[in-house]
């Protein structure tokens, strides 16, 4: 049965807000609709969170516009808009009982002392705290202190309520059963609620629709369903859930190569021997005789987890990772297939074939054997070889040129990790400098949304002259 589209209640248009420089929403749009459940998921530092304060009014956007219900709300405070926040601490009062901390904001309101008392006692009733309202909130559980935090941004009759990482200070157990109450909650208050986390398992749990955010931008909008089963990139299909993500290449539609073999899927459109990333779910990989596997490996690792098993299985250099209800026997040789619908492609994030850098050669030493140029404000020292002064040349650096754990300031000092997703054999990070984005594989797992100096290992690089410079050739 068809649903009818809910009304949009706040949107975001053509949000930009930075700090010091450094862009932290990147031109965002989102419309949100009423009585849905909408989370905003990503990693630290993706701008989520500020999202959340720019819709509450505590961050005011360098540009753009915010429409709460049909009217532009831009330098409108918060207490005057109808939205109230739920924060990871709570920020109850610690001198109020359980009553006194619900019926906070009513009090402010100057509302008749029955009215208050009806309106606290309905909102204790639906978040499960009847009785408790003569309890200090100091001595209440970590789930109780949360319901009351809701009680009190709730009693107000807002229409939107905003959480930012609410659970995250309660243990896993009492997360995973505050994740049903909330969406609970929610269902019969009928608000809109718009949630921050980190928790890609928060998300898909309590979601109408989930937002994923990285590095200031929207990367994908879809239901639970939706995020999970079509991602759009690389990183989102690594961020939601467990994913062995492969380089692969496009033979033709639906023909892809992946780890020297070539499989049908179902994706057209990318064109011909096009590089693409390739998603395959661990529980799409069924375990079958090696001479019936499209691919096949030894198993290296086997965990029970309880539902299923978790199998490593190596092929060749590359890991993969399967979730199975049938387990395959530790060091055995196995075979695996995946039927085409479960075979996921996707353009790259970047798609280059090594990081190329153009530069006029500033200082060269002949005798010495090297020579500098400059790179976004750096002298960038090229030891071992002999270019002339004024020259212009091309670089090529492989993506296993750059480094990001070298000792020293680095031939660019501060770079920041935009993203790092594993492929099986290596991690593939994408880092951004003042002027550019740059490639690397990595055997280590690096933090995103932090900035590292950057190294280039000029030795595997290769060189191009595109222009002489003072002395072509040297002595």
């Amino acid at each position: 049965m068809e649903q009818k589209e809910k009304k949009v209640i706040v949107s975001l248009n053509d949000i930009f807000v930075r700090f010091d420089g450094e862009v932290i929403l990147n031109h965002i749009n989102l419309d949100i609709h009423e009585k849905e459940f909408v989370t905003i998921l990503g990693p630290s530092g993706c701008g989520k969170t500020t999202t959340l304060r720019v819709i509450g009014g505590f961050l005011e956007p360098e540009s753009g516009d915010i429409i709460f219900d049909g009217e532009r709300i831009n330098g409108l405070p918060p207490h005057k808009r109808n939205v109230n926040t739920v924060f990871q601490k709570y920020s109850l009062f610690p001198h109020l009982n359980v009553f006194d901390n619900v019926a906070f904001g009513l009090k402010l309101k100057k509302l008749p002392k029955q009215e208050i008392k009806q309106k606290v006692m309905k909102m204790l009733a639906i978040v499960d705290l009847k009785g408790y309202e003569k309890r200090s909130v100091s001595k209440l559980s970590g789930g109780q202190q949360q319901r009351v935090a809701i009680a009190r941004a709730l009693v107000c009759d807002p229409e939107i309520i905003l959480l930012d990482e609410p659970l995250g200070a309660l243990d896993l157990k009492l997360r995973k059963s505050m994740q049903l109450e909330l969406k609970e909650i929610q269902q019969q208050t009928e608000k809109t609620f718009i949630y921050v986390t980190h928790d890609q398992e928060e998300a898909l749990t309590m979601s109408d629709r989930v937002v994923v955010m990285n590095n200031g931008v929207i990367e994908q909008i879809g239901t639970p369903e939706d995020i999970y089963n079509e991602p759009v990139n690389a990183f989102v299909a690594d961020f939601i859930g467990e994913a062995n993500i492969l380089n692969g290449t496009m033979i033709d539609d639906c023909r892809v190569r992946i780890l020297g073999k070539e499989l049908e899927c179902v994706d057209k459109g990318f064109g011909k021997n096009s590089p693409v990333d390739v998603v395959i779910r661990p529980e799409d990989i069924i375990i079958v005789p090696p001479e019936n596997g499209q691919l096949t490996g030894v198993v290296e690792s086997v965990t029970f987890k309880g539902v299923h098993y978790e199998m490593s299985i190596r092929v060749g250099k590359c890991e993969i990772l399967v979730q199975s209800t049938r387990c395959a026997e530790l060091n055995s040789t196995v075979g695996m297939r995946v039927i085409p619908f479960n075979i996921q492609i996707m353009n790259k994030l970047l798609p280059i074939q090594s990081n190329t850098i153009d530069a006029v050669v500033t200082y060269a030493d002949e005798n010495e054997r090297y020579f500098e140029f400059e790179l976004e404000d750096e002298t960038v020292t090229v030891k071992d070889k002999f270019i002339p002064q004024g020259s212009k040349v091309r670089i090529y650096l492989p993506f296993d040129a750059l480094s990001i754990t070298g000792e020293g300031e680095g031939d660019l000092t501060d770079v920041y990790i935009e993203s790092v997703v594993y492929k099986g054999e290596h991690n593939e990070i994408i880092l951004e400098s003042d002027t550019r984005k740059w490639l690397m594989l990595s055997d280590t797992d690096e933090q995103v949304a932090t900035y590292v100096p950057l190294y280039f290992d000029f030795s595997k690089a290769s060189f191009e002259i595109i222009s002489p410079g003072e002395k072509e050739g040297g002595k």
